[in-house]
């Protein structure tokens, strides 16, 4: 002891990592602290990720169809012919003037729907719009919102899946401030009543359509482009002739 107090009395560094020493993992080293501010800020992320999937998961959980409601046109998003069933009941009972169902696959033509869905032919003829441009959510909210600027509507009833809502109202907002858009979710399962976390393939979409949500929150919020999501009239011309993917 006596040495080592002599050694750092003569201006001799100490050793690194004894106490009191500037050594590399002493309490006030640089790395130390670097990693104490990297575990917060994991921490942190980590809390927000789940307290976020816990919004949207209650959010999902709580959509319910509005009753009674009117608009002045309706649109459906594809994913299903559940949808368009709601969508084409919806308009048959005057909840809106006119309906587009976007992103149909180029191969399948309205008389095809038409015979899938078992929807009226009158109605099919004077109502219904058969939007084959969009590709993905964020096409589906290009081609919705041009067609709203092409029949000047205001309001504008949304159709799809409860799960995929949060993010559909998103990309139309974005593109669109001056439309009401109302939601009108499609409810495959009664996910209030249910434990439906213990059900892999419901957690896994809950978990799937929570990622997109966030990345197209954080793109709309920093104003990152991603493209239009929409084929070009070629493509839409080459994929007629192509039969459609299974969903």
């Amino acid at each position: 002891m006596i040495l080592g107090q002599t050694m750092w009395k003569s201006g001799l560094p100490r050793p690194p990592g004894k106490e009191g020493g500037p050594g590399w993992w002493s309490r006030r080293s640089l790395i130390r602290r670097c990693l104490r501010y990297a575990g917060m800020t994991v921490l942190l992320a980590g809390a927000l990720l789940v307290g976020g999937f816990l919004w949207f998961a209650d959010s999902v959980t709580s959509l319910q169809p509005p009753e009674g409601i009117k608009a002045d046109a309706i649109v459906v998003l594809t994913g299903g012919y559940q949808r368009i069933d709601q969508a084409l009941g919806l308009l048959r009972d005057g909840a809106g003037k006119r309906l587009l169902i976007s992103g149909a696959h180029p191969s399948a033509s309205p008389a095809q729907i038409r015979r899938s869905t078992q929807g009226s032919a009158d109605l099919f003829r004077c109502c219904v719009d058969v939007g084959y441009s969009a590709i993905d959510t964020i096409g589906n909210a290009n081609e919705i919102t041009r067609w709203i600027r092409d029949h000047d509507y205001r309001s504008v009833l949304v159709v799809t899946n409860n799960y995929h809502m949060p993010r559909s109202l998103l990309e139309l907002r974005v593109l669109d401030h001056e439309t009401k858009f109302i939601p009108y979710p499609v409810i495959n399962a009664d996910l209030k009543r249910k434990a439906w976390f213990t059900e892999p393939d419901v957690l896994r979409i809950m978990l799937a359509e929570y990622a997109k949500m966030a990345a197209a929150t954080l793109r709309s919020y920093f104003g990152i482009s991603q493209g239009t999501g929409l084929r070009t009239q070629e493509e839409i011309r080459e994929e007629s002739t192509k039969p459609p993917p299974h969903r």
